[in-house]
């Protein structure tokens, strides 16, 4: 499913392991891990409740400073990023901004085609490792 540039796949494992098994993927394909953000707990830390929720925030040089020497404002939306969450049914989604989504929002559309057509294939291969079976 995608809205607006977010798509978002459901995952066959619990928020935690589907984080997990993307860090191990993004690592094991060379990209950096920047930071692992559970929400949750941060909620937790201030008296809230929200269900599992943990965003990855990873990639590499080599995929983002090309597309940053075109336009530089795309630097705001990476490196790129995925959330886990679980929905009110106790389901497990991934989701992420299309790299071409986030082209066309920094007027790149026409331009970085082959680094985005990568990108695109690199995240989607991620996140089928992350929610697969």
């Amino acid at each position: 499913m995608t809205d607006n540039g977010l798509r978002t796949v459901p995952s066959r494992h619990d928020v935690k392991v589907t984080v997990d098994r993307l860090e191990a993927a993004a690592k094991a394909k060379g990209l950096t891990i920047f930071a692992r953000i559970d929400h949750a707990a941060g909620a937790r830390t201030v008296g809230l409740t929200l269900r599992p929720t943990e965003l990855l925030i990873f990639g590499n040089a080599k995929g983002g400073t090309p597309l940053m020497q075109l336009q530089q404002t795309i630097g705001i939306d990476l490196p790129l990023k995925a959330l886990a969450w679980e929905d009110a049914a106790g389901k497990t989604w991934l989701s992420y901004n299309e790299p071409a989504w986030l082209a066309a929002r920094h007027a790149l559309a026409d331009r970085g085609g082959n680094v985005v057509k990568a990108l695109t294939g690199a995240v989607e291969a991620l996140a089928k490792e992350a929610t697969s079976p």
